[in-house]
């Protein structure tokens, strides 16, 4: 895990009788229900699980993270504050203060929580060698008070994204019926040590970049961040990534992830989902079906494997309309959020 924290802009923000520390396994399932209280209060219901907060905190994700946890005079936990060494210029912030407490004493945490993310900013632009990069968090739309405190952190809200789902169905057992040209398979596997063909990959990656270079706050990232990235997040299946062609070149692309089924409040389990973390079309191929190809490919799959349903995001501008052709295809949006941006100095 990262180590070697500084301590310049929280200087001496902590609240009187709070301790503030990296967070280490013991600390994990106070932080899951933390996020799960933060979750229910601003969202509706919560959604955070131990598997994702230990991946992060002690796992496979741990060495690209920077956490902090805060308790107070009792020992209870009052904040968590997370980043996210994402890519070369991003910076992914998460501050967590316990929707308990009042604003008389949650606002000095979140000001203490967001200058300490300032600080562990800091330290990924000299461990990367850069001098400046995005500091990129978020708030529900329904969250007022987490929006208040970015606002007061010097962010500046600058997206809305839909969170969409839609049920699987029996009827999406059927394969799609794909146009003249266009084929969708999952990538290749090396049979001998079963790992994904390279090739394929690296063709997936490049047509991402290539369909979101139009798209919000686009940037480039390298092939190896974006395959690591993707392999820490505990849901990820190498089976679950999908290369589209048209006329036998690489046009479209779609990596999806397992979300774990819960159990409801009314003591039943829920199946497992799947996610959508990316599905793009190249500019060349648009309006030749291959989103609708790929999208038709996911549901077939997740019919296939038993799943609940199908989730996704979406751009509230995107360019392309994906939320028109979405809707059509049955995914209604869940909840919203934001994004907020910040851009962070080497040097203060």
């Amino acid at each position: 895990m990262l180590q070697g924290m500084t301590a310049s802009a929280a200087g001496h923000l902590l609240p009187a009788s709070h301790t503030a520390y990296p967070p280490t396994e013991e600390d994990l399932d106070d932080l899951v229900r933390l996020l799960r209280r933060h979750e229910r209060e601003a969202r509706g219901w919560p959604g955070a699980d131990s598997e994702t907060v230990a991946a992060e905190v002690t796992g496979r994700g741990a060495s690209t993270h920077l956490h902090e946890v805060v308790r107070d005079g009792d020992g209870r936990v009052r904040a968590w504050i997370n980043c996210h060494d994402r890519a070369a210029g991003r910076v992914l912030v998460g501050v967590t203060v316990d929707p308990d407490l009042d604003d008389a004493a949650a606002d000095p945490l979140a000001a203490y929580g967001f200058a300490r993310a300032e600080d562990l900013g800091r330290e990924v632009l000299q461990r990367r060698g850069m001098p400046r990069t995005q500091l990129d968090s978020g708030a529900f739309a329904d969250d007022p008070r987490q929006q208040r405190w970015l606002r007061t952190a010097g962010y500046e809200h600058v997206r809305e994204w839909w969170q969409m789902s839609r049920p699987v169905t029996p009827a999406d057992a059927r394969p799609p019926v794909l146009r003249e040209g266009v084929e969708v398979r999952r990538v290749r596997r090396d049979d001998g040590v079963g790992m994904p063909d390279d090739e394929d990959l690296r063709a997936v990656h490049l047509v991402l970049e290539e369909s979101f270079a139009d798209h919000f706050n686009s940037y480039r990232e390298t092939f190896e961040e974006f395959v690591g990235r993707l392999r820490e997040d505990p849901g990820h299946r190498w089976d679950h990534w999908w290369l589209a062609t048209v006329d036998g070149q690489p046009a479209g692309a779609l990596v999806a992830s397992t979300s774990p089924g819960r159990v409801g409040t009314d003591g039943v389990a829920r199946p497992d989902s799947t996610y959508v973390d990316y599905i793009g079309v190249h500019r060349r191929a648009r309006g030749r079906g291959v989103a609708k190809a790929l999208l038709g490919t996911v549901l077939a799959d997740a019919a296939a494997r038993g799943r609940a349903a199908v989730g996704l995001e979406v751009d509230a501008d995107s360019p392309t309309g994906a939320d028109g052709l979405y809707s059509s295809l049955g995914w209604v949006t869940k909840y919203v959020t934001q994004s907020w941006h910040r851009e962070l100095e080497a040097s203060a």
